[in-house]
């Protein structure tokens, strides 16, 4: 069992599905073998996602009584914007009504044809909202070393960085992005120095620097853990110290918003929040509620001042740290170390006589709900391959990895060792696992609605 302990007691209970072999198999099938679109009632475990899935606390489901539903002006953004604005010192705070939305306005307001936003990764609905202002994502992460646990993998590579500004693409470059904490690269931290070297670069080319805050007190968290000099700061005034060294963030309020809907911009300058405001009305609705309920901001709001709690970020980090251990011990290649919103294994190590093309990520995914209706998410070539502008097969993804999303507050020790015994089942016939092929396929974020089949 784990050494830590919960922080929090269990005021309200939901009853758990436990689905048959036979209905495991009939509901992947009739899913087009895509997890995404397998009914919840057919799933006993699910690590799907962090984003929208926390489970609230007695002072937010308060909240919600409290929420003005004003049109205009309520004093639930009242509230909102102020628990913000101390937060991330940025004057303007736009709500939107999650994190995607929140990115479309505001890299649709930056870029133009042609340009390049940079980032240590642009996440998946980050990099489609960059593609749809007709741009250009560029992804510099940390190099990664074999064998070598980098503290903060999530960093941006500054070097590459300096080199691509000074080159012939440099003056098309509109801004850089650093997703806090890294969640297409392991779920990985970035330094507040690495933000610091980013911020620089910025200035010196004059370009915005915003931060993916979505994960923004995890990310501080980390911080205390690992960089040098910052053991005895309070993870909020780490996150104050991180959003100072920007021009702007986005979020998804869904993770540290500690709330089950909700996303922001937040910004500096007033010209350019003007603009995302033109855009929040004609999409998402008055500014001032930006398609959110206002229950929901203030649920919001709460939430974001509970995020930063020194003794739940603990908990967090260490569930995740003891879970990555588990998952290690029963045989399964773990990135190390570990964050705090998930845990990733390389399926590509385990499936290494799956080819990228027949998506070994998403062989592993699928087996370990068959085995024990555990859903987790494939982060391989199905969600980051890119298509051959030749027609050929796809481009593979870095790494065929699988996330075990941990949501916020929601599962307790004994359900997490009910998933390590299930992985380890997956984990003892890998060689007898077979890959995929798509069938059917849109356009970006093609993995929501995809339909495969066994190869």
């Amino acid at each position: 069992m784990p050494s830590f302990m919960e922080p929090f007691r269990i005021k309200a209970v939901e009853p758990i599905p436990f689905p048959t072999a036979d209905e495991r198999r009939e509901a992947l099938a009739a899913a087009g073998y895509n997890l995404f679109r397998v009914p919840a009632r057919r799933i006993t475990i699910d690590l799907l996602t962090d984003s929208g899935t926390a489970a609230m606390s007695a002072a937010q489901w308060s909240a919600l009584l409290s929420g003005d539903e004003s049109y205009a002006g309520a004093r639930s953004f009242e509230r909102f914007e102020g628990v913000v604005r101390d937060l991330t010192g940025f004057s303007e705070v736009l709500p939107v009504h999650q994190g995607r939305a929140a990115e479309r306005i505001l890299l649709g307001n930056v870029l133009r044809l042609g340009d390049i936003s940079v980032s240590n990764t642009h996440f998946d609905s980050t990099r489609a909202s960059v593609e749809a202002a007709g741009a250009e994502a560029v992804d510099l992460p940390v190099p990664a070393y074999e064998g070598v646990a980098n503290p903060f993998g999530g960093d941006l590579d500054l070097d590459a960085l300096a080199e691509l500004l000074t080159g012939r693409s440099g003056g098309r470059i509109r801004c850089v992005v650093l997703t806090v904490t890294n969640n297409a690269n392991g779920g990985q931290p970035v330094s507040l120095l690495n933000i610091a070297g980013a911020r620089k670069l910025c200035d010196e080319h004059g370009i915005p620097l915003f931060l993916d805050a979505s994960r923004f007190a995890e990310n501080a968290y980390l911080i205390t853990e690992r960089e040098a000099g910052y053991a005895d700061s309070a993870p909020r005034e780490i996150a104050q110290t991180m959003f100072s060294l920007a021009d702007g963030c986005w979020a998804s309020l869904k993770k540290d918003g500690m709330a089950n809907i909700g996303g922001l911009i937040a910004l500096r300058d007033k010209e350019l929040a003007a603009h995302c405001a033109e855009q929040v009305i004609a999409v998402e609705g008055f500014p001032t509620y930006g398609g959110l309920a206002g229950r929901d901001l203030d649920a919001l709001a709460q939430g974001l001042l509970e995020v930063t709690d020194p003794d739940y970020l603990r908990y967090r980090a260490e569930t995740a740290r003891w879970f990555g251990e588990q998952l290690r011990l029963a045989g399964l290649p773990v990135l190390q170390p570990t964050g705090c919103h998930a845990v990733y294994v390389d399926a590509g190590l385990l499936l290494d006589h799956i080819p990228p093309q027949q998506l070994p990520a998403t062989a592993f995914a699928n087996e370990l709900y068959l085995a024990g209706a555990v859903r987790v998410c494939e982060l391989g070539t199905l969600v980051f391959g890119r298509r051959s502008p030749d027609g050929g097969p796809d481009i593979p993804a870095p790494r065929e990895l699988v996330r075990f999303a941990l949501p916020r507050r929601v599962y307790t020790a004994s359900h997490l060792e009910y998933v390590v015994d299930t992985a380890e089942e997956v984990r003892s016939k890998a060689a007898e696992l077979h890959g995929y092929r798509i069938v059917t396929q849109g356009g970006a974020l093609r993995q929501f609605t995809a339909g495969l089949q066994p190869v």
